[in-house]
C-alpha cells in the first residue's frame, strides 16, 4: 500500500512538473508573438490609409480628414460565410491632441460584428472610420463600443460630387471601406470595436497600458509607429515636427541652447535632466499649458 500511494504521489508531482515546465515558458513567446503581430499591423495600416488617401474618389474623405479627431484602420476585416455572417479583423485608432494638433498612438482593436442572412463565399475589406467629434474618440477609449447603439455612425460619401456633402454630415464616426478594388461607404452599424489589451501591452512593451494612456496621456511610445503617425499627420493637417512653435524668448544673458521634445517627454523629465524648474521653461518659452508639448518641439533652456 506504501509502495503504491508512493507511486500515485511521484506520478502527481511529476504531472504538476511537466504542467509548470510547459506553461510558464510559454508566456515570453506569447509575449513577443503579439509584438510583432501588432507591429504588422502598425505597417499595413499605414498601406491601407496611403491607399486610401491617393485614389480619386475620396477627395470627401481627404476632406473630412482634415477636420477628423481620429483615424481608425483596419487593414483587413474578413467577412463571409453560409446562412451565419460573420465579419472581424484587427485594426490601430490614432488621435489627434486637441491641444497641439499633434497625433498619437496608435491603440489597438479588434472589429467585428454578427448578422444573419444568406450568404455564401467571403471576402476582404479594408476599413477606415473616421471619427469626426470628441464624443467619437471617447467612445472608441472604452474597452468596447458598439457602433449605431453606443455612438452614432453613417457611411461616408465616395465618389464624384460627393465632397460637397460633407458639410451636411453629423455623425460622430464615418466609415469608409475598400473591397475587391472598389471603395465605399459603409455604415458598419451594429459592429462591435474592442480594445485589445495583449496587444497594446506587447507593442508598448507595457503590461495593461490603455488607449487613454497611449492617445490622451501619451505615457507610452513606439518609434515603430513614426511612420504612420507621419502619414496622417501630413494628411490630416496635423502638426508634427513641421507645426508652428511659440514664440521663444531671446536667449538669456551667458548663452542658451535648445532641447527637442522626444516622444513620451514631459516638462518636469526635462527640467530635471537639464538642471532647471518646469516654471522656468514655461516662462522661457511662453508656454500657455505646461501639459502639452510636442514630438520635435525646440524649448529654450536658461544659460549658465
Amino acid at each position: 500500500m506504501k509502495a503504491k500511494r508512493v507511486s500515485k504521489l511521484s506520478l502527481m508531482v511529476a504531472a504538476i512538473t511537466i504542467a509548470v515546465g510547459f506553461n510558464l515558458p510559454s508566456v515570453t513567446p506569447a509575449f513577443a508573438d503579439n509584438a510583432s503581430d501588432a507591429k504588422q499591423l502598425v505597417e499595413k495600416s499605414k498601406l491601407t490609409f496611403d491607399r486610401f488617401v491617393a485614389m480619386n474618389e475620396m477627395s470627401a474623405f481627404r476632406d473630412l480628414l482634415k477636420k477628423a479627431k481620429g483615424v481608425f484602420i483596419s487593414p483587413q476585416v474578413l467577412e463571409g460565410a453560409f446562412i451565419f455572417g460573420l465579419s472581424g479583423g484587427s485594426g490601430v485608432l490614432v488621435a489627434r491632441d486637441p491641444g497641439t494638433g499633434s497625433w498619437n498612438g496608435p491603440a489597438f482593436y479588434t472589429v467585428g460584428e454578427a448578422s444573419f442572412g444568406l450568404q455564401a463565399g467571403g471576402k476582404a475589406s479594408e476599413v477606415i472610420m473616421l471619427a469626426m467629434t470628441e464624443r467619437g474618440v471617447n467612445a472608441l477609449l472604452s474597452p468596447s463600443v458598439k457602433l449605431g447603439a453606443d455612438i452614432g455612425v453613417a457611411a461616408g460619401p465616395v465618389g464624384a460630387g460627393a465632397s460637397a456633402a460633407t458639410a451636411n454630415i453629423s455623425a460622430d464616426i464615418l466609415t469608409f471601406a475598400l473591397s475587391q478594388g472598389l471603395y465605399a461607404g459603409i455604415s458598419l452599424e451594429g459592429a462591435v470595436v474592442a480594445v485589445r489589451d495583449d496587444w497594446n501591452g506587447a507593442y508598448y512593451s507595457k503590461p495593461g497600458v490603455t488607449p487613454t494612456d497611449i492617445l490622451v496621456r501619451k505615457d507610452v511610445s513606439n518609434p515603430g509607429s513614426a511612420k504612420l503617425i507621419a502619414a496622417v499627420s501630413k494628411a490630416a493637417g496635423g502638426k508634427s515636427k513641421t507645426m508652428a512653435e511659440p514664440k521663444k524668448a531671446a536667449a538669456p544673458e551667458g548663452g542658451g541652447k535648445y532641447y527637442e521634445v522626444k516622444r513620451g517627454d514631459t516638462l518636469y523629465e526635462i527640467a530635471k535632466k537639464n538642471g532647471t524648474t518646469v516654471d522656468e521653461l514655461v516662462k522661457l518659452n511662453g508656454l500657455k499649458d505646461k501639459k502639452y508639448i510636442y514630438p520635435g518641439q525646440k524649448l529654450l533652456l536658461p544659460g549658465k
